[in-house]
Parts: structure tokens; sequence; C-alpha cells
């Protein structure tokens, strides 16, 4: 049976792709699906583009082509990136330079269309509300803040990409999914509305999405997590996919890691709302008729997929202008640690307060106590502290309150309660932006879908 083998690449911005090399060494694919982007990644990314018109893409995918190209192009190995953002003709110019520079040869396609920035007047006028997904607000009360509008994009188009014969291609906002799908519906010959197929093949791409979280990384509770073996050399997972719609999910021989039913599994639950409507651009599936088993030796065989009609819109994420954000720092050492923190917060609000500061919002954390666990932090174990450290987070529409805000902390070096540990008092405003998901119906954005293929070298 004809079958495909893909690797997983990067699963953030900022992510290790050393691993990588092992799956191309040894693993025998013929595909890295990397995907460099988040919600957040968007806005970090439209934060650089603030600064530098000519950035707004993953720009870790360039040292990480220059690292991995040289050993994909002798095992003929391709790679499909969401790296290209917001600026995804500003990722293939890049890579395209480093090419010319090294001397090497590919062909480079980048995908675009999915932003939908300067059309969402148009599409209003179309007849989409643009209405806040989750809350119902009205588009209209941040339209004039807004900085950047994507759409999620299917594989349909990397799929196409593939087809011309491109050897790397660069997407925007994609469906994270939607990076393995794409070469798989290419290699396998799927049809588009072989909806159980797609659906074999989405879950094959969502397990790959997180690089090591499918292999082993972040995983377990209690002592599960310490079995794991040689986190130093964790191999990421790769996918053998079969013309059928079933998978093995395995990963490169020698690595640390462990492909197991309960590593497989814990990925396979990873942000999914419902899982027997798990949807994409492409296909929505249900999780519900999926089977795991546990070959051994690393193989998880995946079958049983089913699906439904892909939807007939598109989610797109907005970012908008939000305010700024001023924070401090700010720890003690035992005895009291806690206490000293909470006393240091009641200090700094309180000076706050009498200057007339208002802020829209307030967070007050006290790392080493609720910072990540919140409200099911337990409060016995405040006092048991060897060391804390508080940190105020306040957001104001205002940049220069922002700023100033830090500028309360210094003072209780010498004047608050005693042996301070370190200080981050005096932090620079940073600028808020506010993500603003919603959707559009899917013609009025792939009828305007681009591929541009360039031979470089």
């Amino acid at each position: 049976m004809k079958s495909v083998r893909i690797g997983a690449g990067l699963g953030f911005y900022g992510d290790s792709w050393l691993p990588v090399r092992a799956s191309i060494e040894r693993g025998a694919v013929r595909y890295i699906a990397s995907d460099h982007l988040s919600e957040l990644t968007l806005a970090i990314l439209q934060k650089d583009r603030q600064r530098d018109p000519g950035a707004g893409y993953a720009r870790d995918v360039v040292p990480m082509l220059a690292d991995l190209w040289p050993l994909a192009a002798r095992h003929g190995v391709r790679f499909v990136l969401n790296a290209g953002g917001l600026n995804p003709a500003g990722a293939r110019e890049a890579i395209a330079r480093l090419f010319r520079e090294r001397g090497w040869r590919a062909r480079i396609a980048t995908v675009s269309g999915d932003s939908v920035l300067e059309r969402l007047d148009q599409l209003r006028e179309a007849g989409e509300t643009l209405a806040h997904m989750d809350t119902g607000a009205d588009i209209a009360t941040v339209r004039e803040r807004m900085l950047f509008a994507n759409a999620y994009l299917g594989a349909q188009p990397i799929a196409e990409a593939l087809s011309r014969g491109a050897d790397i291609v660069l997407t925007g906002r994609v469906a994270d999914a939607a990076l393995a799908l794409g070469p798989i519906v290419h290699e396998l010959g799927w049809r588009w509305d072989d909806w159980d197929r797609l659906a074999g093949g989405l879950t094959v791409g969502h397990l790959l999405e997180c690089s090591g979280q499918g292999s082993g990384g972040n995983f377990g509770s209690a002592h599960a997590w310490a079995e794991i073996p040689d986190y130093v050399h964790l191999g990421y997972p790769i996918a053998e996919v079969y013309e059928d719609g079933t998978a093995v999910i395995t990963k490169a021989p020698g690595t640390g890691g462990r492909v197991s039913f309960d590593t497989v599994r814990q990925q396979l639950l990873y942000e999914v709302h419902n899982p027997h409507a798990y949807a994409s651009p492409d296909v929505v599936l249900d999780m519900g008729t999926l089977r795991l088993v546990d070959e051994g030796g690393d193989r998880v065989r995946v079958t049983g997929a089913s699906g439904a009609p892909r939807p007939a819109s598109l989610k797109v994420v907005g970012g908008y202008h939000d305010g700024w954000m001023g924070s401090g720092i700010v720890g003690f050492a035992w005895p009291e640690a806690y206490a000293k923190c909470e006393k240091a917060a009641e200090i700094v609000l309180a000076l706050a307060r009498e200057r007339g500061w208002t802020f829209e919002d307030t967070c007050v954390e006290y790392i080493g106590y609720n910072s990540l666990l919140g409200a099911n932090a337990d409060p016995a174990q405040r006092e048991a502290l060897n060391e804390c450290f508080v940190r105020i987070t306040v957001r104001t529409k205002d940049k220069k309150l922002a700023d100033a805000f830090g500028r309360l902390f210094p003072w209780l070096g010498l004047s608050g309660p005693p042996y301070i540990g370190t200080m981050k008092g005096v932090q620079p405003a940073k600028e808020l932006l506010g993500i603003w998901p919603t959707l559009v119906r899917r013609e009025l954005v792939e009828s305007k879908l681009e591929i541009a293929l360039e031979e470089v070298g």
C-alpha cells in the first residue's frame, strides 16, 4: 500500500530544530511540516513589522534552513512551513538571499491571501458581521484599532504548491494540521471530498503539530513525566500515512522520548474543545471513532477516523491595539516571604491610588505560590515559602502612566519590608494587542489566494 512519511518540525516560534536532523538522517521522512505560528506569535510578528515593514515573518526560519537544508537536499526532503507569518514574501526573500549566498538551489513557493485586514470593510459590505466569536461583540468597537487580520487557510494551496514542484512551501496563517495534510493529499492523491481519509490526515497533522509534545515532551502528571527517557535527545514524532487513511506514529531510531498509547492520546486531545467535531478548514473530525493501538517499539497505529464535510466559514484572527502594560517585580526571602510580598503589593497599589492613577486592569501574582496555579493554589503553602516574588501588572490607555508604574517599585529597596532579593521595577511600557476571532465565508477568502513559485540558484 502506498504511503508517505512526514516529520514534525518546530512547534512554535523559537522551538529547537536540532531534533529534525535525526528525522531527516534516520527517520526516512519525505517532508518536514514545521509550525512556527500561534495567535500570540502573530501579535509578536506585528510588533516586529511596526518597527520594520520588511519584517513580520518568523525569523528562525532562516537559521533553521541554513542548518538543515544541506542535509535535507541530500535526502530529498521537502519543507512546508507557516513561517511566512504576516509577510510570506519577506520570508521567501530572506531564504532566497541565504540560498544565493550559499550557492544552493531550491524552488520556493509562497501561499498568500490569508490577510484580510485591508478588506474588512468590503467583507462587511458583503454581509459578514465579523462579530467576536466568543462574545458576539461588534467589530466596530475595535475596527479603527485593528492591526492585522488573517484567515486560517487549509491544505489545498499547500498541495497545489507541491504539485508545481516546490521544495519549500512558505505560508502565512494556515491551520496547524494543514502543514502535514497538504503533503499527504499531494502524495497519496486523495480527493478533497473524501472526508474519512481527510479526517485521518487531519488526525496526523494534529499529532505532529507540537514537535516534542507528540513524543513524550510535556507529558503526564505525578511521576509519569520522569519516566520519559533521554529528554536531552528527544526525537520529534514521525507519521507514516497510508493511502487508506490509516497511519503509524513513531520517531527516528536512537532518539529520546517515547511514542506510546498514552503520549499519543494526550497530544490527540490537546487544544480540542469538542472531540466529536474537531473543525479544520478541510474537514471536521470525529475523534470518537479513532482507534489507537500501541504496537511497542515507539509505534502507535491510528485507524478509524471519521470525517464530515468542511465548514462553510473560515476562522479569522485579528489583532488590535489594546492599550499599554506597566509592570514591576520584587522578591523577598524567608522568613515570611509571602507576607512581605503581600505588603509590598499593598504599598505599590496605595502609592498609585494616592497619585490618582486608574487602570483598566490590575493583576497581582505571587511567583512561587499562585502565578501558575491561580485559584487552585493551596493557601496553606504560603507560610512555608523560602522565597517569593510579587509581580504586579496593569493595563492602561496611557503609555506615560504605564511607564511610570514601574517607578513605584525601587523605593521599596530601603523603605519597604526587609530582605529584598531582586528588583525589576523600572520596566518600559509594552504595547498590548487584543485578539479578535471571527468567521468569514470561505469563498470570500479563497477567491483571493495566490501561489507564487520562485526558483533560486
